[in-house]
């Protein structure tokens, strides 16, 4: 198999938006100092999400994204993990892809717990061969015990978390792309998920990895960009991380 890359070339990302005041929209982003362009044409806003997004990595790269709330750090994971389709440019991604931005994808809360764990694999590309073969680690994992028989409407937030973690992180990816350090449950669930999130990056290709832990980001990358109102700044060493946010 070849190593894994991803690869953007002038990537740009634009959304409608309806029946919204583009002036009054701009000042609301002016002030939050976040955000992409907007531009207004047939009484229809249009915000650039992503613009010019020029990228290459290869296996071993480990990819810190930072900015603030609205720059742009989850559009462009997402539009990596295929779920935007680039409106200018172009995303090549090679490799198998585990996306953990969201643990609530493809939850069903009238299903009990054991159906949404073939759920959130499946949607997580397992084939019902390795889900059967895993599925006994999986449950085992979110510690629910019979509770797994019930529907997921029962459970707390944190049961819920607990599922949905175990399910999302029960792949074999070469690249990983994550929204934030997931933490769930209690502190001792939060130190094996801990355990297991490190091993999933151990034996990931590539790690695409959108945070505010600073420490974090030092800690499991050695690259990183600075996203601002949709545009990324020049990708740089992890030790110049620094530099990059006061620059």
């Amino acid at each position: 198999m070849n190593d894994p890359c991803i690869s953007c070339r002038d990537l740009t990302l634009r959304f409608p938006v309806y029946g919204a005041d583009a002036r009054s929209l701009k000042k609301r982003l002016v002030r939050v100092a976040v955000g992409g362009r907007l531009v207004q044409h047939a009484k229809v806003t249009e915000i650039t999400a992503l613009s010019g997004v020029n990228l290459e990595l290869r296996a071993g790269d480990r990819l810190g994204l930072v900015g603030h709330n609205g720059s742009g750090k989850t559009t462009l994971l997402r539009a990596l993990a295929g779920v935007y389709e680039p409106d200018e440019g172009e995303v090549e991604v090679r490799g198998r892809v585990a996306a953990l931005l969201s643990l609530s994808l493809g939850i069903d809360p009238s299903a009990s717990g054991l159906a949404n764990i073939r759920l959130r694999a499946r949607i997580a590309g397992l084939t019902e061969a390795v889900i059967n073969e895993k599925l006994e680690e999986i449950c085992a994992f979110t510690g629910l015990g019979p509770f797994l028989a019930m529907p997921m409407k029962t459970y707390s937030a944190g049961m819920q978390a607990r599922l949905a973690f175990a399910a999302a992180t029960a792949v074999e990816a070469d690249i990983l792309l994550m929204d934030e350090w997931i933490a769930v449950g209690d502190a001792e669930f939060q130190e094996s998920a801990n355990r297991r999130l490190h091993e999933l990056v151990d034996r990931s290709g590539i790690l695409v990895l959108a945070s505010h832990d600073h420490g974090l980001l030092r800690r499991y990358c050695n690259k990183v960009i600075r996203m601002t109102g949709g545009m990324p700044s020049q990708l740089t060493d992890i030790e110049s991380l620094d530099d990059l946010l006061n620059s």
